[in-house]
């Protein structure tokens, strides 16, 4: 069989990975949006590197954008088949993609409406809520652990890989000429300590497998004391500076573990006596979500029911959907709490937010989470004097702080630790892609130590037959 990586090759985003059979099968693992200005800017994402009609199969390893945004638009331009993900997947899906076409067509009306007073033509979405409607209907929900047979000769199987709720890696049997060769795609490889959901599991023995190296040069700092150093920044902003904490972060994941540990602080009696807002649909839509998939949790999350039935609301958390009380937050003065998508700080709400209090020292911008080069939230975190939203230069004054414990990566030890369950002389080569290269040559000697061989990293729509 061949393999072509027409995305997060070298690079962090746009994860698309094409497996074609002897047969002639094609196979599709993830299509993700490419983000950032830089992609934005050179329309990457309207070229999928392949031809979206002869996919025969997409399986899905998790909900992110960066792996599921482009299937509204391989539907639009032809692909005919079913996309294969975890019953999870399934549900978030279900509320992001159309969120995706949403932010599209909205960020369109502004910039046509440039456009068209330049005398220039008004410019397409991607793809639209109804071209996400319709991808909708030919999503399968499976099981974890349980193989699923694609067809006579593809068997898929999800194990459990604790990034956010419903990732899953892909784990594929696939018959050529009477022989069966077994893959593992991981997609993102979570944490060993994973504040809600249930931790990495280990997967069956793969001949082949791809593997993401996002951190695979660095280690996470210990999360034993993640809760303080939130808890002090709250206290820091909205007491001592009496200013507004705002804490840009992905819909799925990092806003249900934010909630989570500033809930526990209420539960305590540590949480200061102001208020906080979740002001983004989709969050508020991915919290419910969370909460209808307990059989996810955690053994802690489990036991900390037992004393709160609602880990992810108390009474002074107030979700917001309703644009007039989102817009009311910029002209309120009150010290407050906002946590708003999206975590790279490219689009939604939270964008708004920056824009009007990025420059009040009484502030605070808290990142939380992986911001990919080019974007906005990359420049913030690495310290620019003055960003640019909506055409509009801006100060940056407010305090910038930064907590890596919440990532929902793995770094390299606990990326390894998760494939110590294969042993190294059965695995016949290895792929690390959903990296900067960089990172990746620095993690595949890491591996190399560890006893793998042959480990390749594609550049962007390479192929190799194996």
């Amino acid at each position: 069989m061949k393999i072509k990586f027409a995305g997060a090759a070298r690079t962090v985003t746009g994860s698309k990975h094409l497996i074609t059979t002897r047969n002639g099968k094609t196979i599709l693992l993830d299509c993700g949006l490419f983000q950032g200005e830089d992609a934005k800017r050179h329309n990457y994402n309207k070229d999928l590197g392949f031809e979206a009609s002869e996919v025969d199969y997409c399986i899905l390893s998790h909900a992110h954008i960066d792996h599921s945004g482009a299937i509204p638009y391989l539907v639009k331009r032809g692909f005919k088949g079913k996309i294969y993900c975890t019953k999870a997947t399934l549900d978030l899906c279900s509320i992001m993609l159309i969120d995706s076409a949403h932010i599209q067509e909205a960020d369109l009306q502004y910039i046509n409406r440039a456009r068209i007073q330049k005398e220039l033509e008004p410019v397409e979405p991607l793809y639209t809520i109804a071209d996400a409607e319709i991808a909708l209907n030919q999503f399968v929900g499976l099981d974890y652990n349980k193989w699923s047979k694609i067809n006579d000769e593809i068997e898929v199987c999800f194990t459990i890989v604790g990034h956010i709720l419903g990732a899953g890696a892909i784990n594929l049997k696939i018959k050529e000429e009477g022989q069966i060769h077994t893959l593992c795609y991981t997609g993102d490889i979570g944490r060993n300590q994973h504040k809600i959901i249930k931790h990495p599991e280990s997967f069956p023995q793969a001949d082949y497998i791809i593997t993401e190296a996002t951190y695979g040069n660095r280690l996470h700092d210990n999360t034993s004391t993640t809760e303080n150093k939130l808890l002090d920044i709250v206290e820091d902003t909205c007491i001592r500076k009496k200013g507004k904490l705002i804490i840009p972060a992905f819909s799925v994941g990092r806003t249900q573990e934010i909630i989570y540990a500033l809930d526990q602080f209420e539960t305590q009696g540590k949480l200061p006596h102001i208020n906080v807002y979740v002001d983004s649909p989709l969050s508020t839509n991915a919290t419910e979500i969370m909460r209808n998939h307990p059989e996810s949790f955690n053994q802690e999350v489990v036991n900390y029911l037992k004393i709160d039935s609602d880990p992810f609301g108390f009474n002074r958390l107030k979700y917001i959907r309703n644009v007039e009380e989102s817009k009311a937050l910029n002209n309120s003065n009150e010290p407050c709490i906002i946590i708003s998508a999206s975590g790279m700080m490219e689009g939604g709400r939270v964008v708004h937010h920056l824009r009007n209090n990025i420059s009040d020292k009484k502030n605070t911008i808290l990142i939380v989470g992986y911001c990919a080069p080019f974007t906005l939230g990359n420049r913030i975190m690495q310290g620019v004097e003055t960003i640019k939203i909506y055409g509009e230069e801006i100060p940056v004054k407010a305090d910038i702080k930064i907590l890596t414990e919440y990532s929902a990566h793995g770094d390299y030890q606990e990326m390894i630790d998760y494939l110590s369950c294969q042993d190294p002389l059965k695995v016949k080569e290895m792929y690390l892609v959903h990296g900067n290269y960089e990172v990746q040559q620095e993690y595949r000697e890491k591996l190399l130590e560890k006893g793998f061989k042959n480990i390749r990293i594609p550049d962007e729509n390479s192929e190799y037959l194996i």
